[in-house]
Protein backbone atom coordinates (compact mmCIF):
# COMPACT_ATOMS: atom_id res chain seq x y z
CA UNK A 1 0.00 0.00 0.00
CA UNK A 2 1.52 3.20 -0.97
CA UNK A 3 1.64 6.39 1.52
CA UNK A 4 -1.59 7.81 2.58
CA UNK A 5 -2.78 10.32 0.60
CA UNK A 6 -3.29 14.32 2.22
CA UNK A 7 -7.04 15.23 1.92
CA UNK A 8 -8.06 18.91 1.82
CA UNK A 9 -11.63 19.24 2.40
CA UNK A 10 -12.93 22.94 1.23
CA UNK A 11 -17.16 22.92 2.03
CA UNK A 12 -18.54 21.16 5.06
CA UNK A 13 -19.63 18.25 4.33
CA UNK A 14 -21.65 15.39 6.58
CA UNK A 15 -18.85 14.28 9.30
CA UNK A 16 -19.16 10.23 8.34
CA UNK A 17 -17.50 11.40 5.12
CA UNK A 18 -14.26 11.99 6.89
CA UNK A 19 -14.65 9.46 9.62
CA UNK A 20 -14.30 6.97 6.88
CA UNK A 21 -11.41 8.55 5.31
CA UNK A 22 -9.64 9.16 8.94
CA UNK A 23 -10.37 5.03 9.54
CA UNK A 24 -8.39 4.39 5.81
CA UNK A 25 -5.34 6.16 6.98
CA UNK A 26 -5.92 9.30 4.83
CA UNK A 27 -4.53 12.32 6.40
CA UNK A 28 -7.40 14.63 5.97
CA UNK A 29 -7.32 18.75 6.59
CA UNK A 30 -11.30 19.82 7.42
CA UNK A 31 -11.36 23.35 6.19
CA UNK A 32 -15.06 24.24 5.36
CA UNK A 33 -14.64 27.74 5.30
CA UNK A 34 -11.45 28.30 3.70
CA UNK A 35 -10.67 31.07 0.98
CA UNK A 36 -10.01 30.93 -2.41
CA UNK A 37 -6.67 32.50 -1.65
CA UNK A 38 -5.79 30.63 0.47
CA UNK A 39 -7.20 27.40 -0.80
CA UNK A 40 -4.57 28.43 -3.75
CA UNK A 41 -1.38 29.03 -1.70
CA UNK A 42 -1.89 25.89 0.56
CA UNK A 43 -3.27 23.54 -2.29
CA UNK A 44 0.22 22.37 -3.23
CA UNK A 45 1.02 19.14 -1.52
CA UNK A 46 -2.58 17.58 -1.19
CA UNK A 47 -3.37 14.82 -3.14
CA UNK A 48 -7.33 15.09 -2.72
CA UNK A 49 -9.27 18.28 -3.20
CA UNK A 50 -12.74 17.54 -1.57
CA UNK A 51 -15.28 20.44 -2.48
CA UNK A 52 -19.46 21.03 -2.57
CA UNK A 53 -20.88 23.44 -4.66
CA UNK A 54 -19.31 26.97 -2.49
CA UNK A 55 -15.77 26.50 -3.58
CA UNK A 56 -15.05 27.10 -7.60
CA UNK A 57 -12.16 24.66 -8.49
CA UNK A 58 -10.51 26.83 -11.24
CA UNK A 59 -7.73 26.36 -13.76
CA UNK A 60 -5.76 28.94 -10.99
CA UNK A 61 -6.42 26.49 -8.44
CA UNK A 62 -5.99 23.19 -10.28
CA UNK A 63 -1.90 24.87 -11.57
CA UNK A 64 -1.09 25.32 -7.90
CA UNK A 65 -1.79 21.49 -6.87
CA UNK A 66 0.81 20.33 -8.41
CA UNK A 67 0.00 17.30 -6.07
CA UNK A 68 -3.40 16.75 -6.83
CA UNK A 69 -4.24 13.08 -7.75
CA UNK A 70 -8.34 13.36 -7.12
CA UNK A 71 -11.28 16.38 -7.71
CA UNK A 72 -13.84 15.15 -5.32
CA UNK A 73 -17.60 16.61 -5.50
CA UNK A 74 -19.56 15.61 -2.38
CA UNK A 75 -22.48 16.12 -4.58
CA UNK A 76 -23.92 15.97 -8.36
CA UNK A 77 -22.85 19.11 -10.77
CA UNK A 78 -19.26 19.58 -11.97
CA UNK A 79 -19.55 22.82 -12.89
CA UNK A 80 -17.91 24.18 -10.77
CA UNK A 81 -14.89 22.32 -11.33
CA UNK A 82 -12.96 22.99 -14.87
CA UNK A 83 -12.87 19.34 -15.69
CA UNK A 84 -11.07 19.80 -18.61
CA UNK A 85 -8.22 21.26 -17.57
CA UNK A 86 -8.09 18.36 -14.28
CA UNK A 87 -8.27 15.64 -16.69
CA UNK A 88 -5.43 17.16 -19.18
CA UNK A 89 -3.15 17.36 -15.51
CA UNK A 90 -4.02 13.64 -15.43
CA UNK A 91 -6.42 14.32 -12.10
CA UNK A 92 -9.05 12.16 -11.56
CA UNK A 93 -12.96 14.15 -11.04
CA UNK A 94 -15.06 11.94 -9.48
CA UNK A 95 -18.85 13.24 -8.00
CA UNK A 96 -21.71 11.22 -5.50
CA UNK A 97 -24.38 11.84 -8.49
CA UNK A 98 -26.26 8.78 -6.83
CA UNK A 99 -26.87 10.28 -3.40
CA UNK A 100 -29.06 13.07 -4.29
CA UNK A 101 -31.45 11.13 -5.97
CA UNK A 102 -34.39 10.99 -3.62
CA UNK A 103 -34.17 14.75 -2.54
CA UNK A 104 -33.73 15.96 -6.02
CA UNK A 105 -36.95 13.87 -6.90
CA UNK A 106 -38.89 14.97 -3.55
CA UNK A 107 -38.24 18.94 -3.79
CA UNK A 108 -39.63 18.52 -7.70
CA UNK A 109 -42.79 17.19 -6.69
CA UNK A 110 -43.13 18.82 -3.57
CA UNK A 111 -42.80 22.34 -5.40
CA UNK A 112 -45.18 21.12 -7.93
CA UNK A 113 -48.00 19.76 -5.30
CA UNK A 114 -46.86 23.29 -3.79
CA UNK A 115 -47.71 25.18 -7.21
CA UNK A 116 -50.89 23.38 -8.12
CA UNK A 117 -52.39 24.27 -4.82
CA UNK A 118 -51.09 27.89 -4.62
CA UNK A 119 -49.33 26.72 -1.15
CA UNK A 120 -47.03 29.47 -1.13
CA UNK A 121 -49.60 32.27 -1.95
CA UNK A 122 -52.18 30.79 0.30
CA UNK A 123 -49.62 30.75 3.53
CA UNK A 124 -48.29 34.79 2.44
CA UNK A 125 -52.41 36.11 2.42
CA UNK A 126 -53.34 34.26 6.04
CA UNK A 127 -50.01 35.43 7.66
CA UNK A 128 -51.31 38.90 6.62
CA UNK A 129 -54.54 38.05 8.01
CA UNK A 130 -56.20 37.37 4.80
CA UNK A 131 -59.09 34.78 4.14
CA UNK A 132 -58.54 34.46 0.23
CA UNK A 133 -60.03 30.83 0.05
CA UNK A 134 -62.64 31.57 -2.67
CA UNK A 135 -59.80 33.22 -5.38
CA UNK A 136 -57.28 29.44 -4.46
CA UNK A 137 -58.93 27.39 -7.38
CA UNK A 138 -56.37 24.72 -7.65
CA UNK A 139 -55.71 21.70 -9.61
CA UNK A 140 -54.72 17.93 -9.29
CA UNK A 141 -51.39 16.04 -10.56
CA UNK A 142 -53.49 13.05 -11.32
CA UNK A 143 -54.23 12.71 -15.16
CA UNK A 144 -51.64 15.77 -15.94
CA UNK A 145 -48.74 15.46 -17.76
CA UNK A 146 -45.25 15.81 -16.48
CA UNK A 147 -42.70 16.26 -19.32
CA UNK A 148 -39.30 15.19 -17.85
CA UNK A 149 -35.95 16.67 -19.52
CA UNK A 150 -33.00 14.73 -18.91
CA UNK A 151 -34.03 11.29 -17.95
CA UNK A 152 -30.91 10.43 -16.25
CA UNK A 153 -30.98 8.86 -12.34
CA UNK A 154 -32.96 11.99 -11.04
CA UNK A 155 -35.53 12.24 -14.12
CA UNK A 156 -36.10 8.41 -13.86
CA UNK A 157 -37.07 8.51 -10.20
CA UNK A 158 -39.08 11.62 -10.68
CA UNK A 159 -40.94 9.90 -13.00
CA UNK A 160 -41.77 6.40 -11.14
CA UNK A 161 -42.98 9.10 -8.16
CA UNK A 162 -45.10 11.15 -10.67
CA UNK A 163 -46.61 7.75 -11.94
CA UNK A 164 -47.34 6.83 -8.54
CA UNK A 165 -49.42 9.86 -8.00
CA UNK A 166 -51.53 8.89 -11.80
CA UNK A 167 -49.74 11.38 -14.00
CA UNK A 168 -48.83 10.71 -17.09
CA UNK A 169 -45.39 10.93 -18.68
CA UNK A 170 -43.31 12.69 -21.10
CA UNK A 171 -39.98 12.32 -21.87
CA UNK A 172 -36.60 14.21 -23.72
CA UNK A 173 -33.06 13.01 -23.55
CA UNK A 174 -30.58 13.53 -26.18
CA UNK A 175 -29.35 9.70 -24.78
CA UNK A 176 -31.36 6.84 -25.62
CA UNK A 177 -33.47 6.24 -23.03
CA UNK A 178 -34.32 2.14 -21.96
CA UNK A 179 -36.77 0.76 -23.12
CA UNK A 180 -37.31 -1.25 -19.77
CA UNK A 181 -38.02 2.63 -18.50
CA UNK A 182 -40.34 3.66 -20.89
CA UNK A 183 -42.11 0.33 -20.55
CA UNK A 184 -41.96 0.74 -16.34
CA UNK A 185 -43.51 4.19 -16.64
CA UNK A 186 -45.34 4.01 -20.01
CA UNK A 187 -43.37 7.47 -21.22
CA UNK A 188 -43.93 8.87 -24.38
CA UNK A 189 -40.40 9.57 -25.86
CA UNK A 190 -40.63 12.88 -27.70
CA UNK A 191 -38.69 15.58 -29.32
CA UNK A 192 -37.90 18.94 -27.10
CA UNK A 193 -40.26 20.90 -28.84
CA UNK A 194 -43.30 18.75 -28.76
CA UNK A 195 -42.65 17.72 -24.40
CA UNK A 196 -42.61 21.21 -23.90
CA UNK A 197 -45.88 22.08 -26.11
CA UNK A 198 -47.98 19.13 -24.64
CA UNK A 199 -46.67 19.26 -20.82
CA UNK A 200 -48.52 20.74 -18.22
CA UNK A 201 -45.40 20.16 -15.64
CA UNK A 202 -41.99 20.44 -17.04
CA UNK A 203 -39.37 19.43 -14.78
CA UNK A 204 -35.32 20.02 -15.88
CA UNK A 205 -32.50 17.54 -15.23
CA UNK A 206 -29.79 18.39 -17.01
CA UNK A 207 -25.86 19.64 -16.64
CA UNK A 208 -25.15 22.81 -17.63
CA UNK A 209 -22.51 23.36 -20.54
CA UNK A 210 -22.24 25.54 -23.81
CA UNK A 211 -24.94 23.13 -25.39
CA UNK A 212 -27.71 23.72 -22.13
CA UNK A 213 -27.27 27.44 -21.67
CA UNK A 214 -30.31 29.31 -22.03
CA UNK A 215 -31.74 25.93 -23.31
CA UNK A 216 -35.47 27.15 -22.31
CA UNK A 217 -34.77 30.77 -23.98
CA UNK A 218 -38.06 33.03 -24.47
CA UNK A 219 -38.75 30.62 -27.63
CA UNK A 220 -39.00 27.71 -26.19
CA UNK A 221 -40.81 28.97 -23.36
CA UNK A 222 -43.03 30.39 -25.37
CA UNK A 223 -44.19 26.77 -26.28
CA UNK A 224 -45.78 26.04 -22.62
CA UNK A 225 -49.03 26.00 -21.93
CA UNK A 226 -50.56 29.16 -20.30
CA UNK A 227 -52.00 26.59 -17.82
CA UNK A 228 -47.99 24.91 -17.49
CA UNK A 229 -45.46 25.22 -15.05
CA UNK A 230 -41.83 24.69 -14.79
CA UNK A 231 -39.67 23.32 -12.19
CA UNK A 232 -35.59 23.80 -12.53
CA UNK A 233 -34.10 21.92 -9.50
CA UNK A 234 -30.44 21.26 -12.11
CA UNK A 235 -28.98 24.88 -12.74
CA UNK A 236 -29.83 28.37 -12.89
CA UNK A 237 -28.46 29.24 -16.57
CA UNK A 238 -30.59 26.49 -18.54
CA UNK A 239 -33.59 29.14 -18.03
CA UNK A 240 -33.42 32.36 -19.17
CA UNK A 241 -34.40 33.89 -16.57
CA UNK A 242 -36.12 37.56 -17.96
CA UNK A 243 -37.71 35.70 -20.58
CA UNK A 244 -38.98 33.27 -17.57
CA UNK A 245 -40.10 36.38 -15.51
CA UNK A 246 -41.43 38.04 -18.73
CA UNK A 247 -44.23 34.83 -19.12
CA UNK A 248 -44.88 34.49 -15.55
CA UNK A 249 -45.51 38.32 -14.63
CA UNK A 250 -47.72 38.39 -17.76
CA UNK A 251 -49.33 34.97 -17.02
CA UNK A 252 -48.48 33.32 -20.29
CA UNK A 253 -47.46 30.63 -18.21
CA UNK A 254 -49.38 29.22 -14.62
CA UNK A 255 -46.07 29.43 -12.66
CA UNK A 256 -42.41 28.16 -11.38
CA UNK A 257 -40.56 26.53 -8.67
CA UNK A 258 -37.04 27.41 -8.54
CA UNK A 259 -34.44 26.17 -6.62
CA UNK A 260 -31.97 27.23 -8.77
CA UNK A 261 -30.79 30.88 -10.30
CA UNK A 262 -28.30 31.97 -12.66
CA UNK A 263 -26.76 33.76 -9.76
CA UNK A 264 -26.23 32.57 -6.24
CA UNK A 265 -27.35 33.93 -4.32
CA UNK A 266 -29.35 35.69 -6.57
CA UNK A 267 -28.85 39.34 -7.55
CA UNK A 268 -31.88 40.22 -9.00
CA UNK A 269 -35.15 39.28 -6.63
CA UNK A 270 -37.89 40.11 -9.24
CA UNK A 271 -39.22 36.52 -8.90
CA UNK A 272 -40.14 36.78 -5.02
CA UNK A 273 -42.97 39.25 -5.84
CA UNK A 274 -44.37 37.12 -7.89
CA UNK A 275 -47.20 34.78 -6.17
CA UNK A 276 -47.24 32.44 -8.88
CA UNK A 277 -43.49 31.32 -8.30
CA UNK A 278 -41.76 29.16 -5.43
CA UNK A 279 -38.36 29.95 -4.95
CA UNK A 280 -36.07 27.98 -2.59
CA UNK A 281 -32.13 28.48 -1.87
CA UNK A 282 -30.51 25.35 -4.22
CA UNK A 283 -32.02 22.97 -1.49
CA UNK A 284 -32.25 20.20 -3.62
CA UNK A 285 -29.79 17.76 -2.47
CA UNK A 286 -29.77 19.19 1.32
CA UNK A 287 -31.32 16.53 3.42
CA UNK A 288 -29.42 15.08 6.16
CA UNK A 289 -30.03 11.46 3.92
CA UNK A 290 -28.59 12.79 1.03
CA UNK A 291 -25.31 14.76 2.40
CA UNK A 292 -24.99 11.60 4.65
CA UNK A 293 -24.88 9.25 1.52
CA UNK A 294 -22.76 12.03 -0.75
CA UNK A 295 -20.06 11.90 2.00
CA UNK A 296 -20.09 8.40 2.15
CA UNK A 297 -20.35 7.73 -1.65
CA UNK A 298 -17.24 9.98 -1.64
CA UNK A 299 -15.39 8.83 0.99
CA UNK A 300 -15.39 4.96 -0.60
CA UNK A 301 -14.55 6.31 -4.03
CA UNK A 302 -11.35 7.96 -3.15
CA UNK A 303 -10.39 4.86 -0.93
CA UNK A 304 -11.07 3.12 -3.96
CA UNK A 305 -9.34 5.22 -5.86
CA UNK A 306 -6.26 5.31 -3.60
CA UNK A 307 -6.02 1.21 -3.47
CA UNK A 308 -6.04 1.01 -7.14
CA UNK A 309 -3.45 4.03 -7.80
CA UNK A 310 -1.09 1.75 -4.96
CA UNK A 311 -1.09 -1.03 -6.50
Amino acid sequence: MGVAWKVLICDSIDEIGVEILTKAGMVVDYQPDITLEKLKAIVDGYDVLVVRSRTNVSRDVIESGNSLKVIARVGVGLDNVDTNYAESKNIQVINAQEAATNAVSELVIGSMISLARLIPHAHSEMSKGNWIKKSLMGTELSGKYLGIVGVGNIGRNVGRIARALRMNIIGYDIYPISREYINEVSMINADLNTLVESSDFITIHVPLSSDTYHLFDSNLLSKMKKSGYIINTSRGGIVDENALYDLLNDRKIAGAGLDVFEVEPPINRKFLELPNVLCTPHIGAQTKEAQGLAARVIAEKLIHRFQEMSL
